[in-house]
């Protein structure tokens, strides 16, 4: 993106051009992500070749630093994050922006590393929320000649304005997800309480009256003993199931592949029919793969474990334009217009009641695809993910 000479051109050109910084960068949800999509967005929206982005610490220094238009074999050369020195820790130190038009020729200017790029005009401002100072966005060496202007300020500081909301955002999301992560946990330690833990009670409940017996009623021992092999088998069902949650989702193969694993491992531990399909869907990336992978988990789970189902098939397929997964049982389902229970868009309050719908719909949210739940009691229940390409 380069704006016109003098930084801003037309009115119109100004704003569609931080319209869509912005928007690039509220896309993102991470803050590692939002970091460095807003370096980037800074660099091609004031036309910089190099542009960098600083997160202070607690300790007058930097948490984070990220760079536009140095590669990682220079910047592996150029060594170490900056500490507080030169004009790097004058920007920390202040909180109004700062704009040089040969930053050599500052007094605090304490020269660079060898491999360092040689920088001349500079353009730094504070990404502020409130009070508080998030990051700095420093840019520098303008390809139009000139160096930085007014324009160019007044342009970076709104932009900057935008950035924080999005920073902000970004953080507030890492953190409900780190309480998703809790709430996750949470549950899983309730199934081995409600679960496994009542199953060993009664398996050493009954282990005792066959024990009590054992001599003067020997076919009713027998019996004692057989039930306490039947509820022995069901408490290693209950802990293998759970082992199986708790083990960290391995997408090296891809989504189709680790699906098609799951599933054929839930099939052989459950009495219920457990079938996947899938249609050339191997276009997702990483990270929207891990999410769907999750959804998928949560939906098998609740279908095998709440809804009494004989079958349940999972359905994978991209049509062009999204990537569609589909997990649906033939239960007794559910009727998502009670309380804890969510609507038909997922909309449920996450804890037990809920079947962990709320889970399900963050973690959709979090990659931008649409989750829908069919259900109704009788009828079984349809989970559905669309992520758009």
């Amino acid at each position: 993106m380069v704006i016109e000479e003098g930084g801003c051109g037309d009115g119109g050109a100004t704003l569609h051009a931080v319209s869509s910084a912005v928007l690039a960068v509220t896309k993102h949800l991470s803050v590692h992500e939002v970091l460095q999509v807003i370096v980037r967005a800074a660099a091609q929206l004031l036309d910089a070749r190099y542009a960098a982005l600083g997160v202070p610490d607690d300790e007058g220094s930097f948490a984070e630093f990220v760079v536009e238009g140095v590669s990682d074999e220079e910047w592996d050369r150029i060594g170490p994050l900056p500490r507080q020195h030169g004009m790097l820790a004058a920007m920390l130190h202040g909180d109004t922006p700062k704009r040089l038009t040969d930053i050599r020729r500052e007094p605090e200017f304490e020269g660079w590393p060898v491999a360092h790029p040689v920088l001349k005009d500079f353009l730094g401002v504070p990404i502020r929320d409130g009070e508080d100072v998030l990051g700095i966005v420093f840019l520098a060496n303008k390809r139009t000649p000139g160096g930085f202007t007014d324009s160019d300020e007044e342009l970076l500081t709104l932009f900057a304005a935008h950035a924080a909301i999005a920073m902000a955002n970004a953080r507030l999301y890492e953190h409900n997800r780190e309480l998703t992560v809790v709430a996750e946990r949470n549950r899983l330690a309730r199934e081995l309480h409600d679960a496994v833990a009542q199953k060993l009670f009664s398996l050493r409940l009954t282990a005792r009256t066959a024990a009590a017996l054992a001599e003067r009623d020997p076919a009713r021992t027998v019996k004692e003993l057989e039930q306490v092999e039947r509820l022995a088998a069901e408490a290693l069902a209950e802990l293998r199931a759970v082992i199986f949650e708790l083990r960290p989702a391995d997408l090296a193969d891809g989504l189709v592949a680790s699906l098609r694993k799951h599933v054929e491992v839930l099939d052989r531990a459950h009495e219920t029919a457990v079938r996947f399909a899938a249609e050339g869907a191997d276009v997702l990336s990483e990270e929207h793969e891990a999410v769907a992978y999750r959804i998928a988990q949560e939906a098998l789970y609740n279908a095998l474990r709440h809804a009494d189902a004989r079958t349940v098939d999972v359905r994978l397929a991209a049509d062009g334009e999204q990537v569609v997964l589909e997990v649906a049982d033939d239960g007794s389902g559910f009727d998502a217009s009670e309380p804890g229970q969510g609507n038909e868009r997922g909309q449920g309050n996450g804890d037990a009641g809920g079947l962990g719908l709320a889970s399900m719909r963050e973690r959709a949210v979090s990659i931008g695809a649409t989750l829908t739940i069919d259900a109704a009691r009788g009828r079984g229940t349809t989970v559905r993910l669309e992520v758009p390409l």
